[in-house]
């Protein structure tokens, strides 16, 4: 929904108004329509499970908040990079996906903080 209801009008607005000279009409067609936004439509849904998939490496034992926490600098590198290649060469768009994904990063923090907190627990109770 995010990508469709937010990215997908100022996408459609980029490049509605892009026009590379006076001369060369942008035409959209329905097939063009479609190739822009269903890659970016299905790129936005895949990063916005970054949370359902730290949960499970969490649960697994694979990732830690305290691992998470320490490479938070290269997901933020990661973040901005998908979010330029998810989205057209506008910096409003890239920026309008980079910020939910940095709070999806650190809600996946938390998660991982939570799960971890509750197999500590569980460990104390057999113990």
């Amino acid at each position: 929904m995010f990508g469709y209801f937010v990215i997908a009008p100022y996408t459609v607005n980029f490049f509605a108004s892009f026009q590379i000279d006076e001369n060369v009409k942008n035409q959209w067609t329905l097939a063009s329509y479609f190739d822009t936004l269903i890659p970016l439509i299905l790129g936005t849904g895949l990063a916005f499970q970054l949370p359902m998939v730290v949960l499970f490496l969490s649960k697994v034992g694979i990732v830690t908040p305290a691992y998470l926490k320490k490479i938070r600098k290269y997901a933020i590198l990661v973040i901005v990079i998908v979010a330029g290649v998810i989205t057209p060469p506008d910096v409003v768009s890239q920026i309008i996906v980079s910020i939910p994904l940095l709070f999806l990063y650190e809600i996946s923090i938390w998660l991982s903080a939570r799960v971890q907190k509750e197999q500590i627990k569980k460990d104390a109770e057999w113990s």
